[in-house]
């Protein structure tokens, strides 16, 4: 086992930033069929070479005639012209066109010598060999003239440019079947740890076992960045596989990126491997979050070392390795879209180093954008996806106050505020409602967080439980639920739990939820049997074995029952049913969507109230629910 890293310097994040774009990453020029040239960077100018079109060419269907002959020709007055040839896109013209003669044209057809006009066919009649004009046309209606689309010798895309379906179609036009592009950074993506399963593998969380997150987001990046990932299984942290499999990437890759086995534990290897063949270069950044990145060169390779966390894998590489990437593929800097937006709350941070904090956005009645942290932590998979950009706090910064305009970077030139905003009790109900109503971003805080962050304005809407005396805001709707205590089918404890005593009495082993309005409910039941027994709610906790025992989320429990770790849980009857679990009902509880008074007219509360009417039509029956009205 290696010894335990310590962090005694931490490099500047330019500092670090300079020194991955130092690396040669490759980019070298290559020549491709043009089938393959789409999403790559052109190397070199194309000029045109020939004219597009190559010939004077209809625009329109109808009849190619000379503009003079048409003077004077009206719906009172038509001019009659001799039908002489008829011309179809593709086929070369038998006749020209004399004096008071036309040809019959399709849309893209040649256009015949002697004509410089086309009368649309609408503005026509055909009368057997000839045809009666009731318009006057002037030189050049209705024609494309030869290179009006791209004329010879003509730039027709600049080095530099990605290539993309659109100009596929000009190149094709052009004749080109190869083109000239930057080849694109090969970049290794390597995940390490013990605990890493690959997708498609049988996970066993009882052993720590998680899946393989950065393998596929990290390779997702490299591809937005321009390069060629090349994704290698996942390696555990034994140091001669861990050697080998780096030394094989180093030796077919432009960069090695690896994700985990970078921070102080005593477990991580990689140093150790650096150390044998590289030459570190950094190891220790001063940025939030993303401290333990090493970068380095292995065997003459540039190296990266991510952190293991999702948030701070990808943010690092974001910021500091894909600028590289794109450099190297030919792509220009990536400019950011930016959005001014006000801090929802006050942000507190004392740790001394530069910070990317994950934020959301959210539209206020006024038509201004809050944005509010979004930080569940490093390790949390859904910190990024519920967060729309970053705002960068300077090492120096200890304290952001709510209300201060800070510059939000955008994740994407198509990322924008949710239409509707939600926070609050988790519900399968509500999961179907929200299916209905579009562009829905909803946090499951539970109905106390719920109702304290629509008291401070942020949310469009909070979703609660119980008895709305005192809630925050105004009520939009809502329905009951059916909740009680859920058992595994044919088990001992389908059999001895009827109810709540049965579960205080007997020796049942029981798995709470979290806060939650569902929790709450159960705490309330608990003080109602407390009362009968003349006693305390806190003697009947310490009477249910499990009862301090929560599992997140509002299957948590059930799945817990499934898995065996319990024998009892809390949940609602629609959870039992979707699991085919066994159900003891304890009550029915009010659910309620309240809005942000300010809010009451914005498109996506709309939506909610819609959707909350129709649901017992649109959504139908969730078991153990009754819609309200």
């Amino acid at each position: 086992m290696s010894d335990r890293t310590e962090f005694l310097t931490l490099a500047d994040p330019d500092a670090v930033r300079e020194t991955i774009a130092q690396f040669d990453l490759g980019g070298d020029t290559e020549t491709v069929p043009l089938a393959e040239a789409q999403g790559l960077v052109l190397a070199e100018r194309v000029d045109a070479d020939l004219a597009v079109p190559g010939f004077d060419r209809a625009s329109m269907d109808g009849y190619a005639v000379r503009a003079t002959d048409t003077v004077g020709a009206s719906e009172a007055a038509p001019t009659v012209l001799e039908i002489v040839d008829e011309v179809h896109a593709g086929e070369e013209p038998d006749a020209d066109v004399d004096p008071m003669t036309a040809v019959e044209v399709s849309t893209g057809a040649v256009m015949p010598a002697g004509a410089d006009a086309v009368v649309m066919v609408e503005r026509t009649s055909r009368r057997e060999s000839d045809v009666a004009i009731r318009t006057t046309v002037t030189p050049g209606d209705h024609v494309m003239p030869a290179g009006d689309d791209v004329a010879p010798g003509e730039r027709a895309l600049g080095p530099g440019t990605v290539v993309t379906n659109r100009e596929i179609g000009l190149l094709a036009a052009l004749g080109r079947e190869t083109v000239a592009v930057r080849d694109r950074p090969r970049v290794a993506v390597v995940s390490t740890g013990d605990e890493l399963v690959s997708l498609g593998d049988d996970l066993h969380p009882e052993r720590g076992e998680i899946y393989d997150v950065n393998g596929q987001s990290i390779a997702a990046a490299v591809r937005d960045a321009g390069g060629e990932p090349a994704v290698y299984p996942t390696v555990g942290d034994d140091t001669a596989e861990m050697k080998r499999v780096l030394r094989e990437a180093a030796a077919d890759c432009d960069l090695v990126t690896t994700s985990g086995a970078t921070s102080a534990g005593a477990v991580d290897v990689l140093s150790e491997v650096i150390a044998d063949g590289g030459e570190q270069l950094h190891h220790g950044v001063a940025i939030k979050p993303g401290k333990p990145t090493l970068v380095a060169r292995l065997d003459g390779a540039p190296f990266v070392g991510l952190p293991g966390y999702p948030v701070s894998a990808l943010s690092v590489f974001r910021t500091l390795v894909a600028p590289a990437i794109r450099e190297a593929a030919g792509r220009p800097p990536l400019e950011r879209p930016e959005r001014r937006a006000e801090l929802s709350e006050d942000v507190h941070y004392d740790e001394g180093r530069h910070r990317l904090l994950p934020v959301g956005l959210v539209t206020d009645g006024a038509g201004g954008t809050l944005a509010y942290p979004v930080d569940k932590g490093s390790g949390a998979t859904t910190t990024l996806t519920n967060a729309d950009g970053i705002v960068e706090m300077a090492a120096e910064t200890s304290l952001l106050e709510a209300g201060t305009a800070v510059t939000v970077a955008l994740f994407g030139t198509d990322v924008r505020p949710p239409r509707l905003f939600g926070v609050g009790e988790a519900d399968p109900a509500l999961w179907d409602l929200l299916d209905g109503v579009p562009r829905t971003r909803f946090l499951a805080v539970g109905s106390a967080e719920g109702d304290r962050r629509l008291a401070d304005g942020v949310p469009d809407v909070a979703v609660v439980t119980g008895d709305d005396e005192g809630a925050a805001g105004t009520p939009l709707g809502g329905w009951t639920r059916e909740w009680g205590i859920v058992v595994a089918p044919d088990t001992a404890a389908a059999a001895g739990i009827d109810g709540l005593a049965a579960l205080v009495d007997g020796d049942w082993r029981f798995v709470n939820q979290g806060r939650s309005g569902l929790r709450d409910a159960f705490d309330a039941a608990l003080d109602d049997l407390a009362a009968e027994r003349d006693a305390t709610r806190g003697e009947l906790v310490n009477a249910i074995d499990g009862a301090q025992r929560t599992a997140p989320g509002h299957e948590g429990p059930a799945r817990r029952v499934a898995a065996g770790d319990a024998d009892a849980g809390l949940a609602l009857r629609a959870t039992a049913e979707e699991l085919d679990m066994g159900f003891v009902s304890l009550g029915h509880q009010s659910v309620e969507v309240r809005v942000n008074p300010d809010r009451v007219d914005k498109p996506g509360v709309a939506d909610l109230r819609a959707a909350l009417a129709d649901a017992p039509a649109t959504v139908g029956d969730v078991p153990g629910v009754s819609w309200d009205g």
